[in-house]
């Protein structure tokens, strides 16, 4: 996901008090919340305090019931909601795939794509044949301007993005206008931490690493010898570009990374890459400004290149090759391909192909499927719950801002006025993206890949010199997911999300605030998180904060930071609570204003129990089951390094021991494990 969208997950002068059943629609003759237990106690460990470790207390039972399948890395609430999608897909994918329609049509397309994929025969003949070709135009490379031709080559050609990453964006601090972006790259492995660590877990990745690439190389027709070799090459180049890497908590600052050049002056501190050439080639003409990630990183990489032997790097752009295409070549690949992944996973087996193919389908014409989806599973109701419970949570937000203590009248006032000029976009895209121009053929997958990439890279670079279009959409309507972009002001909330456990039409306002509201909540506070809260109303990045309120939120964050690194896991493996600093702050904002908003409804105002829980402990039960699950530990130690999110259990205990309805909903006391006194508890949002 692009850094730019944060996942999670006062418009009108009064508040929205009635129930969901009032305000929703709840059919006459549905299912009760008391038939149909939304919270269920066989799936708690009762035996655990609530105060001692809510998580287990919430979940316990249903986690020592339901192991990991062999083909998760993690199994709980997102992962069993995105099985069901998948389902779906794979009913929808089925359906057309078997049936003939007009070329260029949206099932044609999408039908096509799903049955080349699933051609396994033809794949298996093929083995290696669709890139040998490229293989064979690298050998003819000669200098260094033939190394920067083919990075160009690749990128352009829907092969990868060898080097570094390349792409047309908003431009931060002038939000209307498209600009060309560049940043580090070049790597394999999930983290530059995977390079440059020495312990007993990064070794063990590093070694399945070179395993992967000497089993590529083998594959292609070089020796043993031979493809240990490039295997070194490969991570000592990678491994140079990875030490003049910033780190993740660093590409988390939009300051650090919003870096200005004329194209000509960048030019001179990169005698190899000439930008004033190279952007042309990479079909970006014209462009007198570009923005760099980090500037160190190009000067590290310049001088790399001259330093590097010609055939090493004819090495390390034939592994871009082969990696970008092995899970698309046959079995054999595939099979290299999943060994090396589930090393940094602990994926016991496969995911069967017809699942990973429904997920290729979805990330490579997801707004033609996504149509398809949308129109047999998402309902105008769904997306009239959803408006009106955006509302609410805005104003409730709005009204907390209005009544906080630690901020001043002008920075309130500015708030608000972001607040104000949120875009909600729910469930799916009001304008499609139909892909013109885009051909798909049944019987050639590969070709099909690149087809795909190259008209993703050309559309992408063709928006350069355009208006910016505020109806796209970062996510496909199927995805479990929602996220806010602050560029655009934006909270977008995708189909996939609107199932249970986050929201159903049966389920009492308790369920619904603390599952979908919650993540509502989550989205709108990354509008005001450590990095969301640098845009202003319009997207632009721009200080609006006076700088006492920026030094009282910084103290308040810092706390946030302080309770989560000191949380472990695996015995001894930290929380990285910097790393994770926005989304500890968008849960901990998320599930305060949901609960807000939920004690305006006529349920959350009443005391009337159901499977013997108030209303109170209904909704934090709801949040607590949100993340049920569990973890292979490989997966655990992988997420700690790259993952911006904190581990589930942390996401549900750590926010709501700063949030007093808690403690009085469940009786916690002091001597608790999880008891914080109330004047350490952390109020940011």
């Amino acid at each position: 996901m692009n850094l730019k969208y944060r996942n999670f997950m006062l418009a009108g002068a009064f508040c929205l008090l009635v129930s969901a059943c009032a305000i929703f629609g709840k059919k006459s003759g549905s299912s009760s919340a008391d038939q149909r237990k939304f919270i269920d106690p066989a799936n708690m460990d009762l035996s655990v305090k609530p105060g001692d470790d809510f998580f287990e207390y919430a979940n316990g039972n249903w986690i020592k019931q339901n192991t990991i399948p062999a083909k998760e890395t993690r199994w709980g609430s997102f992962n069993i909601l995105r099985q069901e999608n998948t389902n779906k897909l794979l009913g929808l994918l089925n359906d057309v795939s078997k049936n003939s329609y007009p070329q260029g049509s949206l099932e044609q397309r999408v039908g096509d794509l799903y049955s080349s994929a699933m051609d396994t025969v033809t794949i298996e003949k093929l083995g290696y044949d669709p890139i040998k070709g490229d293989l064979n135009r690298i050998d003819s490379i000669a200098s260094i301007g033939d190394v920067v031709n083919e990075i160009v080559f690749e990128r352009t050609h829907g092969e990868g993005s060898p080097l570094f990453s390349f792409g047309v964006g908003q431009d931060a601090k002038f939000a209307t206008k498209h600009i060309v972006q560049i940043g580090q790259g070049g790597t394999s492995l999930p983290d530059r931490d995977y390079y440059l660590k020495s312990d007993a877990r990064t070794k063990k990745v590093q070694e399945a690493y070179r395993k992967y690439v000497i089993t590529l190389f083998t594959l292609t027709g070089a020796s043993d010898d031979l493809a240990a070799k490039n295997a070194a090459t490969i991570f000592n180049i990678e491994a140079a570009l990875a030490k003049a890497q910033l780190s993740r908590v660093a590409l988390r600052d939009p300051n650090i990374t919003y870096n200005k050049f004329s194209v000509a002056d960048f030019s001179k501190t990169t005698s190899n890459l000439n930008w004033s050439a190279l952007l042309p080639a990479l079909k970006v003409p014209g462009q007198d400004t570009l923005i760099v990630e980090e500037p160190a990183f190009f000067k590290a990489e310049d001088g790399l290149l001259t330093a590097t032997p010609i055939d090493d790097w004819k090495v390390y752009l034939k592994w871009n090759i082969l990696k970008g295409s092995a899970s698309a070549l046959s079995s054999a690949f595939v099979k290299a391909n999943f060994v090396f992944s589930s090393a940094l996973s602990g994926q016991k087996v496969q995911t069967p192909r017809n699942e990973r193919m429904s997920g290729l389908v979805d990330g490579s014409l997801g707004e033609l499927l996504g149509q398809l989806y949308v129109a047999k599973y998402f309902t105008p109701a769904a997306k009239e719950y959803m408006v009106n419970l955006v509302n609410n949570l805005k104003i409730t937000l709005g009204e907390r801002i209005q009544n906080l203590t630690w901020m001043s009248d002008v920075t309130k006032a500015r708030a608000l006025k972001k607040l104000n000029a949120f875009t909600v976009k729910i469930g799916y895209p009001d304008k499609w993206q139909n892909y013109d121009g885009l051909s798909i053929d049944r019987t050639d997958y590969r070709g099909n890949l690149k087809r795909v990439s190259v008209w993703k890279y050309n559309f992408m670079v063709n928006e350069i010199n355009k208006p910016i279009d505020k109806t796209r959409w970062g996510m496909t309507p199927p995805t479990v997911n929602a996220y806010y972009n602050p560029e655009n002001n934006e909270i977008v909330f995708p189909a996939g999300i609107l199932q249970f456990p986050f929201f159903d039409f049966g389920a009492d306002d308790a369920v619904n605030y603390g599952g979908i509201g919650a993540v509502i909540g989550h989205e709108m506070t990354h509008g005001f998180d450590d990095e969301g809260r640098q845009y202003d109303a319009d997207g632009t990045l721009r200080d609006w904060w006076t700088k006492d309120d920026a030094d009282k939120f910084k103290t308040r964050a810092d706390q946030v930071v302080a309770q989560y690194n000191a949380f472990t896991i695996l015995d001894t493996v930290h929380v990285n609570g910097k790393l994770t600093l926005g989304e500890n702050l968008a849960d901990l904002g998320g599930i305060n204003i949901a609960y807000a908003a939920f004690k305006k409804t006529k349920e959350g105002q009443s005391h009337k129990k159901i499977n013997g829980f108030t209303p109170d402990q209904r909704f934090f039960l709801s949040w607590a089951q949100v993340w049920r699950g569990s973890q292979r530990p490989e997966s655990a130690a992988q997420r700690i390094l790259t993952d911006p999110h904190s581990p589930e259990q942390f996401r549900t205990n750590a926010p709501i021991t700063n949030m007093d309805a808690w403690y009085k909903a469940f009786d916690i006391q002091p001597g608790d494990k999880m008891y914080k006194a109330p004047e350490d508890r952390t109020k940011v949002w």
